[in-house]
């Protein structure tokens, strides 16, 4: 639920990001300069269905690492929700140890 959401917020104009292929072939310089500019992902159709998706590589990094977040975050509800706590105190003195922090 929640990394369907952090997917959702990604907004496609329909009239200007659904491109067929063949336009891609023919205008892809300005189809990547659409893309970058408008940060929008451009959804690539096949025989007029939905195929690919072209996405900037930096929001795509940001997306990725937005979605491992949320994986980790899930991740740690089901844990707290299961009862797998402890005291922080417990954890910190752990850590020290582990990571050899004096004091």
């Amino acid at each position: 639920m929640i990394l369907e959401r952090m997917w959702n917020r990604m907004s496609v104009s329909i009239t200007e990001d659904i491109k067929s292929v063949s336009d891609l072939k023919k205008k892809t310089n300005e189809i990547f300069k659409q893309m970058h500019r408008t940060g929008r992902p451009i959804i690539v159709t096949v025989n007029g269905k939905p195929d690919a998706v072209l996405l900037d590589v930096e929001i795509f990094e940001r997306k990725l690492k937005a979605l491992n977040l949320g994986v980790l975050l899930a991740q740690a509800e089901t844990e707290v929700k299961e009862g797998h706590t402890r005291q922080a105190r417990d954890f910190l003195k752990e850590f020290k140890r582990s990571a050899k922090i004096s004091r």
